[in-house]
């Protein structure tokens, strides 16, 4: 039988035990509430801007990812690593872009082009095949999916070859400087554990996306009203 002080510290650290879990549940949901939040942040400063995305360009993309401060990685290699969220446009469904599904990036070898400090990215998927890419687990752009540095300024087009035939166009900006960047190499992939604290179960990329089976959470609303706002829906006609 326990004495008296050993009983007490027994309970107490029970439970600590008991509510470490809940402690750590809530933690990691307020991570995936800061990222949908600093994808509103980055996409409403980033289209704002003077010379941003072409809106021709905005408005033919069928989907956009973005990924606020992913950080260069360890060792002087280069490479960057950041999650961050991707919405699509649903035409058939509801005319709105779709609740995010929680993504990551990694890899490339980027240091020489932006240098050591976090840098935002905005990539532009142009057609079917690159929203296919998006279906997957995970896709290499370059490999998987053909990818070119995008244009900027209002007055940009997308009637060049290296734009037209891209499936994904992609910009980044750091250090208040934002530009289109090359970034072959590099890993999107579809991050499982963040779609299932914001969403609280196993998502389905295509169920999320394109047919509009779960409801977008509140804390996503500033990442869509910037792409409602810069390149709202039509309905296709009928």
């Amino acid at each position: 039988m326990l004495d008296r002080p050993t009983a007490v510290r027994a309970i107490a650290l029970s439970l600590a035990l008991g509510f470490a879990v809940p402690t750590v549940g809530r933690s990691e949901e307020g991570k995936e509430v800061r990222r949908l939040a600093a994808c509103g942040e980055v996409l409403t400063a980033v289209l704002g801007m003077p010379e941003s995305i072409p809106r021709d360009l905005l408005d033919k993309a069928e989907c956009v990812i973005v990924i606020p401060s992913a950080k260069k990685a360890a060792l002087g290699l280069g490479a960057r690593w950041g999650k961050g969220a991707a919405s699509c446009r649903r035409h058939a469904a509801t005319g709105s872009w779709s609740a995010p599904l929680m993504m990551s990036i990694g890899g490339g070898s980027l240091g020489l082009q932006i240098g050591g400090q976090a840098a935002d990215y905005v990539l532009l998927v142009m057609n079917s095949k690159g929203m296919e890419s998006l279906l997957k687990n995970k896709f290499t752009l370059g490999a998987d999916a053909s990818v070119a540095a995008g244009p900027k300024g209002r007055t940009g087009t997308a009637a060049t070859d290296a734009y037209m035939e891209a499936e994904i166009l992609t910009y980044s900006r750091s250090r208040g400087v934002f530009a289109g960047i090359s970034i072959e190499g590099m890993v999107v992939q579809r991050d499982d554990d963040g779609n299932e604290r914001v969403y609280g179960e196993p998502v389905s990329a295509k169920k999320l996306l394109f047919e509009g089976r779960y409801a977008a959470p509140p804390e996503s609303r500033p990442f869509l009203d910037a792409l409602e706002t810069y390149s709202p829906v039509k309905n296709p006609p009928r």
